[in-house]
């Protein structure tokens, strides 16, 4: 189940970048999507954290939706610091508690701070995150854990 998702995952990347329906096209697709997931099936790196098929009804319906009004709020408020240079800005490393148990979990962690504009994942560490925020507001935010709890729950799904 896993490679023919991986399959038609990368088949309809290639749709997407290439724009063009030509059979000459389309069959270059499918001979390299066909081709990246036999690789991939040799290397045997299609698995349960390579290709978390199980978790999209999740992530679609709960958690992006709610990272991507997050991603929406912090790009407006980076906006607004942008257009209007006398708001105050305080750049800060704050250490953020992480209590995702698996490398699915923290990466989705890290990589969903690293998404929002204004703060940047540092350094990434079993139960702690560095990171780097523009404000100490969003750090603070941040630090409130509300993304670390929704990420968690996302996890338990696993």
């Amino acid at each position: 189940m896993r490679l023919v998702s991986t399959f038609l995952v990368l088949f309809a990347f290639w749709l997407l970048l290439s724009g063009f329906f030509t059979a000459f096209l389309m069959l270059a697709g499918i001979g390299s999507a066909l081709a990246v997931v036999l690789f991939a099936r040799r290397m045997d790196v299609v698995d349960h954290e390579g290709h978390p098929i199980h978790l999209a009804p999740r992530a679609l319906l709960v958690y992006w939706p709610w990272l991507a009004k997050e991603i929406v709020k912090s790009a407006c408020t980076v906006a607004s610091i942008i257009i209007r240079p006398s708001l105050p800005i305080s750049p800060t490393l704050v250490r953020v508690r992480a209590t995702q148990k698996s490398d699915v979990g923290r990466t989705t962690f890290a990589n969903s701070i690293t998404l929002t504009p204004g703060t940047l994942s540092v350094e990434v560490g079993e139960n702690e995150f560095l990171v780097h925020a523009l404000t100490r507001e969003g750090a603070n935010e941040l630090a409130a854990g509300d993304m670390d709890r929704r990420v968690t729950a996302f996890e338990r799904s696993l």
